[in-house]
């Protein structure tokens, strides 16, 4: 599943049986309607690869709940994607839904149509939480969604928010909705920070002072220690923060947007990797080596890191080793200094 593209098509809203507190559909993903089965067709055909050369790319149905949609609706989507797939220009078909609207039925019809990955919108194993949320499932439903998605032999994949009204401590809860939810085995993650739209039940509680939104450094602060625990989980976190084409800002009231939401999260994590490898040393003129491609990362947004050593004495200067990887951090001369050599210098 590694490295696929997806050709996305939205359903905004449709087949969703509740309003959830924060959701607007067509603010998030810039669609007002869904496609026709037409417009699948044509937008595949003219945007897949050739045939025998899309081992790269699924079509994915985003937005809404596509098995709650009427079913000859869903099927006429799927009957327009399908053939994209059996002439390999397609690799499968992803789709999302609910947790409540997956059965062994629906299931079948998926399988037939060539559907490889299920993601479930779940945000949060706490009942409580769901249900302040309007969300209309419960946290035993994912359970048993992901456990019946994983057996047939489905990709699956799973949402969770964080900083939903009802949790009193954001970043506990995102560690023990995290932990629940490695539990269900997914094989891809979505973390996406709550934001306050307008037009939504959240904005009226915002306004009224019965929720109050996380900030981007709040946010961050919950959302970052997730990528670290996923992936030491064997779980690929494939999206983090909302992305948005202009109608996201459009409609936003409140709430953690950062246009980089991902990178403020990795700029985190190496912020914390950098005061470890400093801890017990004298404040002073440093090297700090990162992995190729981790400069911007162990830099910050708009230098923060470095801002935040250099107040408290150290004045770092990052490069790269190509005999680190990942996040690794390590103190220039403390081990063999025969390594690859930095190329750049900030």
């Amino acid at each position: 599943m590694s490295g696929r593209h997806n050709l996305p098509f939205f359903i905004p809203h449709e087949g969703c049986p509740h309003r959830c507190s924060f959701c607007d559909q067509n603010a998030i993903s810039g669609a007002q309607r869904g496609p026709s089965p037409r417009e699948v067709a044509e937008r595949c055909d003219a945007l897949l690869p050739a045939p025998g050369a899309g081992g790269q790319f699924e079509i994915a149905f985003f937005g809404g709940s596509f098995t709650a949609i009427a079913r000859e609706q869903m099927v006429a989507l799927l009957e327009a994607a399908f053939p994209f797939v059996q002439a390999g220009r397609a690799a499968g078909i992803r789709i999302s839904t609910r947790p409540d609207a997956i059965d062994n039925e629906i299931l079948d019809l998926l399988a037939a149509y060539r559907v490889t990955a299920i993601e479930l919108g779940v945000q949060s194993m706490d009942d409580r939480v769901l249900a302040a949320n309007g969300r209309g499932h419960t946290a035993q439903q994912t359970r048993a969604a992901a456990a019946s998605i994983r057996a047939r032999g489905f990709s699956l994949g799973l949402q969770m928010m964080v900083g939903l009204p009802g949790e009193k401590d954001p970043v506990r809860a995102a560690a023990e909705n995290a932990a629940a939810l490695a539990a269900l085995c997914p094989d891809t993650m979505r973390i996406y920070p709550v934001l306050v739209l307008c037009n939504t039940p959240l904005e009226v509680m915002t306004r009224k002072g019965s929720y109050r939104p996380l900030t981007v450094e709040q946010a961050v602060r919950a959302s970052a220690p997730l990528l670290e625990y996923f992936e030491q989980k064997g779980i690929r976190v494939i999206r983090v923060g909302l992305q948005d084409d202009g109608a996201l800002r459009r409609h936003l009231i409140a709430g953690p947007y950062h246009p980089a939401f991902r990178q403020c999260c990795e700029s985190f994590l190496f912020r914390r990797r950098m005061g470890n490898v400093l801890q017990g040393v004298l404040p002073g003129d440093y090297r700090l080596l990162v992995a190729p491609g981790r400069i911007s990362d162990a830099v910050g947004q708009r230098r923060e890191n470095l801002r935040a050593f250099a107040q408290r004495g150290y004045r770092l200067t990052i490069t790269d080793s190509c005999a680190l990887t990942g996040r690794e951090v390590r103190l220039y001369g403390t081990r063999q200094r025969e390594e690859c050599e930095a190329t750049t210098c900030f």
